[in-house]
């Protein structure tokens, strides 16, 4: 029998393969036949290829830079089996080209199990199917920019400070993303814009990590693995991204000027007031390192109300900050606690004692009214080695009772050691016309990863204030270890009797706050049968006392969480709280007010809420037990309905029933919000809230159009009235509603 060659056979066949890649894209890339690649450091390392020409972004995954580049994959679980392969494989390919770095990934799956729940901007992650991409621009290993997405195509982006301290959700780049669902899966090409990001002079690798979420497993997998304790942000175990060369930086100027007309008439006001107004934002690249910020006469008509709580407390509420100037960079001038990965949101949180920047000092009143802006500037970024945020602004009048002030803040950090820094900060208020009139408060910190998995904070500042004199200091320090079985963290805040922080949010002076957090996490694969992950019992103790060691208020959260396969928990939990009133209190208008004394008392409290992924989703807390010298019953519950992905609305109740010596009180807070996305790029939101003691409903309607990258047309109606002819603070009768309605337009220009 004649022999055949089989060369060319194999040629054939090598060549057959390869076009098929031009074809397909990385469709045809078996994860299985990736072989990572590593850098010096031991790492993980993708290459980013350059793209010839422009990558048309449409989600096809078809261009021929795709197959130039190199793949990667192999991605590993985080949940719910630390260390295994992801249950579907991602193959995901970097390269850069045009001011753009591109990254295309696909995601391997059954389209049928594909959980898609919403599409608005900044979407809710952990309810839904997703990719994100962190790229640690730098390579300091501490500071990041998230891009994430989802099957239909939704875009959220965030900005990460000291892996995780801050995570600001605000911050916005014009990115572009598309999206396909295919037969076998769904793919995704993204375009980030260079210039929209700060990165390192000296052309070195950045630091880069991929994660996937398949919700209907509530499974997590990252490229490069992340113990479950932590999350995406935890950069120091992040990749490396190598291969960049981005040139010299371009010119990055971008003004975006606004144009804005309202109509409003103040709750018991004689008539609507018609103005117009226009303003505009600056943002300049000063180097690849340094961004200047700068907004004139800035106006934030279009930001979310805040929602309204029930409060039993002596203290004033916290309310989040929630205007895109103050949140863009806020991570840069944070200084407190190590950050946990709790799953729920624990209460009571280390900042609300004491929050040294609390940017809602500035441009609004302690009662929520605006203060109009000048003008203001912000410069951050990296330069010789520090970390650099520098703020001021300019307030105006506000109807002569508060007067016109400057704001500056100026903050510096350094990295030393491995995942460590060092920082210091300096903070003034002075008022325009009385430069007597002043506050400064000034200070060090440090943050500093000790072995084991143990991070160290700490913080020491002073304030200056004409006329107090004392003990003006405040310090904290704690020790955390934060594991996949035990997370402890233990420490201290303490709070002079004249500290005072004309530009921070705190509850009272003249304490220390002992703070103990501490629990394990047990997981059996019987109970992983019957639905249950994790279970996780924990304390979390609170304990006050004044600078003599005498008592001053406690908070002792005894509790025991169940977390369900399908992301759902529940928690059992018994509270013993205490607080000392120095002055009469009081808790409701129609009771006497509490008497000066030290009470204490017993909550018993169960919470559930149900798979967020769900078209109808509820979560329900309940609590009954002490409430000061008296006794209560609490119900705080709410149901979702997302019918679909591009409509969602809930409704919730806050109600407690209290029984005092003093007499009787109900306090309930009713709360329906609504959002209907037309596409990625058009929404309209809803809230209403309705007070049952003021008998007072607020309405807040907002409509946005991204008729271009970071440029919006805002129209926003308000609304307050009252359903009782008699409402508290008004003995006269019901005023006259209060309505506003609000035209805004913003364009981002570019050069």
């Amino acid at each position: 029998m004649a022999r055949t060659s089989t060369v060319p056979i194999c040629v054939g066949l090598i060549l057959a393969w390869h076009h098929s890649i031009l074809a397909q894209g990385t469709t045809s890339i078996a994860a299985s036949m990736i072989v990572p690649r590593h850098s010096a450091d031991g790492r993980l390392e993708v290459l980013a290829a350059p793209a010839p020409q422009p990558i048309i972004v449409d989600g096809l995954l078809d261009d021929p830079a795709w197959a130039a580049a190199e793949p990667v994959g192999n991605f590993v679980q985080a949940e719910p089996d630390e260390g295994r392969p992801a249950s579907e494989p991602t193959v995901v390919r970097v390269a850069y080209g045009g001011g753009y770095l591109y990254i295309g990934a696909y995601c391997y799956d059954d389209p049928a199990g594909l959980v898609v729940t919403d599409i608005r901007k900044d979407f809710q992650r952990e309810a839904q199917d997703g990719f994100e991409v962190i790229l640690d621009t730098f390579g300091d290993r501490r500071n990041g920019y998230v891009f994430a997405t989802n099957p239909a195509g939704a875009r959220a982006d965030e900005q990460i400070t000291n892996e995780g301290r801050d995570i600001n959700t605000s911050w916005d780049a014009p990115w572009i993303v598309r999206t396909r669902q295919v037969a076998d899966g769904w793919t995704v090409e993204m375009a980030i814009p260079v210039q929209s990001l700060r990165f390192r002079e000296d052309g070195g690798p950045w630091g880069i990590n991929f994660s996937r979420r398949i919700r209907r497993r509530n499974e997590v997998t990252y490229w490069a693995p992340i113990p479950r304790a932590y999350t995406l942000a935890r950069l120091s175990l992040a990749g490396n991204l190598a291969g960049l060369n981005l040139g010299s930086r371009s010119r990055d100027l971008r003004a975006t000027p606004y144009v804005a007309a309202q109509t409003v008439r103040e709750t018991g006001g004689p008539a609507f007031d018609q103005r117009a107004d226009a303003g505009l934002d600056l943002k300049y690249g000063l180097t690849r390192g340094l961004t200047l910020d700068l907004t004139v006469n800035p106006d934030f008509a279009q930001s979310e109300a805040d929602e309204q709580q029930v409060n039993l407390t002596q203290f004033s509420q916290f309310f989040p900050e929630k205007r895109d100037f103050f949140l863009e960079n806020a991570g840069m001038f944070y200084l407190g606690d190590t950050p946990r990965n709790r799953r729920i949101a624990a209460t009571p949180n280390v900042d609300e004692d004491l929050l040294l920047f609390f940017s809602r000092r500035m441009g609004l009143s302690p009662t929520g009214r605006r203060i109009g802006i000048d003008a203001g500037m912000r410069l951050t970024g990296q330069a010789g080695g520090f970390q650099l945020g520098a703020l001021g602004l300019r307030t105006r009048n506000l109807d002569s009772t508060i007067p016109g002030s400057d704001y500056t803040v100026i903050r510096l950090r350094r990295n030393v050691l491995a995942n460590s820094d060092v920082g210091a900060i300096f903070m003034m208020r002075s008022t325009v016309d009385d430069r007597s009139n002043y506050n400064r408060v000034y200070g060090v910190d440090a943050n500093i990863r000790l072995p084991g998995r143990v991070d160290w904070s700490s913080y020491l500042v002073n304030s200056e204030t004409p006329g107090l004199g004392g003990p003006r200091y405040a310090w904290f320090s704690s020790l955390n270890r934060e594991a996949n079985f035990v997370h402890t963290k233990g420490g201290v805040l303490s709070i002079g009797e004249n500290f005072r922080d004309d530009l921070g949010f705190l509850r009272r002076t003249g304490v220390m706050k002992w703070l103990l957090d501490t629990g394990i996490r047990p997981r059996f694969a019987s109970l992983r049968q019957v639905g249950i992950r994790e279970m996780h019992p924990h304390v979390v103790w609170d304990y006050y006392t004044d600078h003599s060691l005498h008592r001053v208020a406690k908070q002792f959260h005894n509790g025991y969480t169940l977390f369900f396969n399908n992301g759902g928990y529940s928690e059992v939990s018994v509270n013993l709280k205490a607080q000392l009133l120095e002055n009469p209190f009081t808790l409701d208008p129609h009771l006497s007010p509490l008497a000066a004394n030290y009470y204490q008392w017993t909550e018993y409290q169960l919470r559930f809420t149900s798979d967020e992924s769900r078209a109808v989703s509820v979560g329900l807390t309940g609590i009954t037990g002490g409430l000061w010298d008296g006794t209560q019953r609490t119900l705080n519950g709410s149901i979702t309905l997302k019918p679909s992905y591009h409509f969602r609305a809930s409704l919730g109740l806050q109600r407690t029933s209290g029984r005092l010596p003093e007499g009787d009180f109900v306090r309930a807070i009713w709360t329906g919000r609504a959002n209907y996305s037309f596409t990625t790029n058009m929404f309209v939101d809803a809230l209403a809230q309705y007070d049952a003691e003021q008998n007072r409903l607020n309405l807040n309607v907002r409509f946005n159009f991204l008729h271009h990258p970071l440029s919006n047309l805002y129209v926003v109606w308000n609304e307050q009235r009252f359903t009782t002819d008699f409402p508290l603070g008004y003995p006269t009768g019901r005023p006259v509603p209060g309505r506003s309605v609000v035209v805004k337009l913003t364009q981002m220009l570019r050069w």
